[in-house]
């Protein structure tokens, strides 16, 4: 008997859960972020410079298991279908937040993000669920959903994390495992299965390698293009929870508790620009304007913070600096519409893999240009220096959105009447 896809007027719980299951995912992000120096620093034993370098280690190799496993995942989900994927995920993520708040050493905590790492594909399962229930106009809008769900999770997160740090850097993630697991309960509950016979795909090991999915999609031409364009994107903007925490501590000398109100700041200003502003701007600019509008506005955001030097003003700045992003789920929407139905999985778990290969460089660059323009006795003191190199990635994502993004495809969804 095959599954079925539920009707537009049951929609609601499902959306509901895989909005709290995007918005755990970015808590334990958020969490782990303010106290991520002193943690570092606690079992390790070096000096901030050392321990964003670890922290880039960290995210890396997070990163990589992510790059490894999501195509894997998103096949997976075509299979067999996105609600078992989903559970198993959040159970084993529980069970993860139980390990990084038993960890002793680096080490043991490098063996959490690996673990953490192929969790991760609770997100791109996400987004293919939340494509399969979507029709074409509705999935721009609704992918702005998922990212203030996201942005939500970095407002409770970061705040939660900071509060927690003063009852030591472990206790958060056991609040963490708790929501993980509670949330697990509540999908089994309510869940229903998207993935019908008609749009089922056979589980192929050859569609599980990461660059296999790759060579697939990038044949065809609308994808290329693009695909460079969210990559750097997601190079680009990985400098936020990769230095963010050390570039604070550094520059404005703030506690874990500032910190985590920092990113707090940022979170509600993500969660207002994708669950409010990206269906009008969309409506305005079209998905092709609202791209480029929000590329442009990380341009010059990352240029500011590479020279800012007041704390006060980065504060009172921080809710607006998330406008740029408008324009990721504009751009996953045109993404979106140039595969088929039945590969919606497979995209999401490619797009997954790019980001992934966003997070492996970018750490592990960042911090490294972070410590050596924060060293002692160095050639330069900047420690705005990674949000620069930020800015030049970003612009190149300009120039190549410029030159060949499908502008049929950015019009296309505009409402009637809109201009």
């Amino acid at each position: 008997m095959s599954a079925r896809a539920p009707s537009e007027t049951s929609h609601r719980l499902p959306i509901l859960f895989i909005l709290i299951t995007v918005m755990i995912d970015a808590m334990g992000i958020g969490l782990i972020m303010p106290v991520m120096p002193d943690l570092i620093r606690e079992v390790s034993a070096g000096g901030l410079g050392q321990a964003a370098i670890w922290g880039g280690i960290l995210s890396s190799s997070f990163a990589v298991m992510q790059f490894l496993f999501a195509p894997m995942i998103g096949r997976l989900s075509d299979a067999f279908g996105r609600r078992p994927v989903l559970l198993v995920s959040l159970l084993v993520m529980a069970a993860d937040y139980i390990v990084v708040a038993l960890a002793g050493t680096v080490w043991l905590l490098l063996a959490g993000r690996i673990i953490g790492g192929i969790t991760a594909a609770t997100h791109s399962t996400a987004f293919a669920y939340m494509a399969d229930i979507s029709s074409g106009e509705e999935k721009a809008k609704r992918f702005g959903f998922i990212g203030a769900a996201f942005g939500l999770g970095f407002v409770l997160g970061p705040g939660l994390g900071g509060l927690m740090a003063e009852f030591g850097t472990r206790a958060p993630f056991y609040m963490a495992a708790a929501l993980a697991f509670t949330n697990a309960i509540f999908g089994w509950m309510v869940l229903p299965e998207t993935v019908t016979d008609k749009t089922r795909r056979a589980f192929r090991l050859k569609g599980v390698n990461p660059l296999s999915a790759f060579v697939t999609l990038s044949q065809l031409p609308a994808i290329r293009p693009l695909s460079a364009v969210y990559f750097l994107y997601q190079i680009a903007t990985v400098v936020y929870p990769a230095v963010w925490a050390y570039f604070a501590t550094e520059r404005f000398n703030w506690t874990p508790g500032m910190i985590g109100v920092s990113l707090m700041l940022y979170g509600i200003g993500a969660a207002f620009v994708q669950g409010v502003l990206v269906g009008p701007v969309i409506a305005r600019l079209g998905q092709r304007g609202a791209v480029m509008f929000g590329l442009l506005i990380e341009v010059a955001t990352f240029g500011l913070l590479g020279f800012i030097s007041s704390g006060l003003i980065t504060l009172i700045l921080t809710p607006f600096i998330a406008i740029g992003n408008v324009g990721l789920p504009a751009l996953q929407g045109i993404v979106s519409q140039t595969v088929p139905d039945d590969s919606q999985g497979e995209l999401q778990g490619v797009l997954s893999s790019i980001t992934s290969i966003g997070m492996i460089i970018g750490p592990l660059v960042l911090t490294q240009i972070f410590a050596w323009a924060t060293a002692d006795g160095g050639a330069i003191y900047l420690p705005g220096a990674p949000f620069l190199l930020s800015g030049v990635f970003m612009s190149i994502a300009v120039v190549i959105f410029l030159k060949s993004s499908p502008k049929t495809v950015a019009t296309q969804d505009v409402p009637k009447g809109a201009k």
